[in-house]
């Protein structure tokens, strides 16, 4: 499987805090059949201020570190950048970090507060698609205004935004109202992609594989492949990731 959303860098966020956590994290990502993990640490102006350039540098570091363990773990990185408009003034700078591309756009990881959609949204997501930026809207179902009315995400969805959902969410980990939001997204269609947002191995570890075995029953073998690896590497703009996850699953089948 590939994830295109895992706190994995030690030390820049709420993610690991030593280079020894975020290793027993990668094992854990191994043995939970993720094969391709793109490590995406908070873009938060004010609260965590890490640019592409940063992120950059930490990522090379780190993944160093796992080939010197001896992990087997394909790693990209990006960032998880939040809806502010400061975050906007780091587009201008060139120093947010994109996940990859589709069809020519850009495609970028976006969170929203917790507990609202706030007013602007539309046009901070006009801002981004203007300057060829496709957001890819993250764990939406575990936001309390679409948890109330999971219809307030149509508009977003019909400006052209992909929609990721956390694994964790579709088996009841962050409670029952999530868990019916990230299903009845499902439902209508939504979803591109279902990914860790691992931090730890505690309340936060990755629960790939039982999201995945709970998609095959629910949906199909296809589907939980469409959303567990062939959508993460279209999102990427990186196809050969999908036969590099085949490959994996073949050796350990």
């Amino acid at each position: 499987m590939i994830d295109i959303h895992c706190h994995l860098l030690p030390g820049v966020d709420d993610g690991p805090p030593t280079l020894q956590a975020a290793l027993e994290l990668a094992r854990a990502c191994v043995n939970d059949g993720i094969t391709h993990v793109v490590m995406t640490p908070h873009v938060f102006p004010g609260r965590y201020d890490n640019r592409r350039s940063g992120i950059e540098v930490a990522a090379t570091r780190f993944e160093a570190a796992l080939q010197a363990a001896g992990i087997a773990l394909s790693v990209g990185w990006a960032g998880e950048v939040r809806l502010t408009p400061e975050s906007l003034d780091l587009l201008a700078e060139n120093e947010l970090p994109f996940l990859g591309s589709v069809a020519g756009r850009r495609t970028m990881l976006l969170e929203m507060p917790d507990g609202q959609i706030p007013l602007g949204s539309d046009r901070f997501v006009k801002a981004c698609l203007k300057v060829s930026v496709r957001p890819v809207l993250v764990h939406p179902e575990r936001n309390r205004a679409v948890m109330e009315l999971p219809q307030r995400l149509q508009p977003f969805v019909e400006m052209g935004c992909f929609v990721q959902v956390t694994a964790g969410s579709l088996v009841g980990q962050f409670g029952e109202r999530a868990r019916q939001t990230a299903r009845r997204l499902l439902d209508w269609g939504w979803v591109h992609a279902v990914a860790s947002d691992a931090h730890n191995l505690g309340g936060r570890a990755p629960r790939m594989r039982e999201a995945a075995q709970w998609l095959t029953e629910y949906a199909g073998a296809q589907r939980a492949r469409e959303l567990t690896v062939l959508g993460p590497a279209g999102l990427c703009g990186r196809p050969e990731l999908a036969a590099r996850a085949r490959a994996g699953s073949e050796r350990t089948a």
